[in-house]
């Protein structure tokens, strides 16, 4: 029986995969399979991942005929998967040796659904220990108590699928796939529907995953079309949250969220392309108007002035008609 899947999603990255494929054979177990997923690579990503696939023990390669962004790649490694634990990994981050076998352990020992875990962040040659954002370490919780406060980073401002590790019974429960086609932040409403539906968790302080940040080819670092994607990801946040029957204390979270997010966005319209940039503005604008608006009133008196007085403005802009997320 297949103890662990591991999904790993690959666009691109002939210069890291061969870093990736290294730590994954340190992690290697005659019962976890590792599920490579290349999303329509242009490059000489698919030639690494062929040798791989006779190489790496327990390596399944699986090809998609066009590119569908990480969360479908994502998708795809999950309906393959076998295991009793599933796992993520980005096509261009790495493990230290030995790390899924402790995170294994740690998920075993605690008996939740999932467990979340610290990572380091790497950019250039700078190395930086991001933690989680919950205090209680090894204790097994209920999840939607980790969502708030509002005005706080919760356990739902760190999305990371990787940072983590996930029973079986959550894909079963529907409960571990990402939306489709979300090119950014699909990791977003997921993160948040685990938090809202699921049984059991708990934080470890476990490192082991190296995030590289900064790649050229990642979607943070390119100011095209895609990076909109934040905005259908936010949308289903704010929808099925107003579903939850504990709305009117988990939305004001998950507004709040959404304006700073387009805060962030706006703030840096530089790296946009002009009609991109034209786009956003449009877009934000009539995300807003989508919101609760009284919720949003709450959100944006609890912002700092530069933030708020920003939304503000965005929320007077008259709408089109036409600017609404594809």
């Amino acid at each position: 029986m297949v103890k662990l899947s591991v999904i790993v999603p690959f666009y691109n990255v002939q210069t890291y995969a061969p870093d990736t494929l290294r730590s994954l054979r340190a992690n290697a177990r005659q019962d976890f399979e590792f599920i490579l997923v290349d999303d329509c690579s242009a490059d000489g990503t698919p030639e690494i991942l062929e040798r791989a696939e006779r190489e790496l023990p327990g390596a399944v390669l699986l090809r998609h005929e066009q590119n569908g962004g990480l969360a479908t790649a994502r998708n795809t490694g999950i309906d393959a998967a076998r295991g009793e634990y599933l796992t993520f990994l980005d096509g261009d981050d790495w493990l230290a040796p030995g790390y899924y076998e402790q995170l294994l352990a740690a998920i075993e020992d605690l008996g939740c659904d999932f467990v979340r875990t610290d990572h380091v962040q790497c950019t250039a040659r700078a190395r930086t220990i991001h933690r989680a954002p919950h205090g209680r370490r090894g204790v097994v919780l209920r999840p939607r108590d980790a969502i708030l406060p509002a005005n706080r980073s919760t356990s739902v401002d760190y999305p990371y699928a990787w940072a983590g590790i996930y029973h079986r019974r959550l894909v079963d429960a529907g409960l571990l796939h990402f939306r489709h086609g979300l090119r950014t932040a699909e990791d977003r409403p997921w993160i948040w529907r685990l938090h809202r539906q699921a049984e059991s968790f708990a934080v470890t302080g476990l490192l082991g995953v190296f995030y590289r940040r900064g790649v050229a080819s990642s979607l943070t670092q390119i100011g095209d079309v895609r990076q909109l994607d934040f905005i259908r990801a936010f949308d289903q946040v704010i929808a099925e949250t107003a579903e939850d029957e504990e709305a009117d204390r988990l939305l004001p979270k998950a507004v709040r969220t959404y304006c700073a997010i387009i805060s962030h966005h706006l703030g840096s319209m530089e790296r946009f392309e002009p009609p991109v940039a034209r786009k956003l503005r449009s877009m934000s604008a009539a995300a807003l108007k989508r919101m609760p608006q009284g919720v949003l009133d709450e959100a944006l008196d609890s912002m700092d002035i530069q933030r708020a007085s920003r939304l503000r403005r965005l929320r007077r802009r008259p709408a089109t008609g036409t600017e609404v997320a594809a």
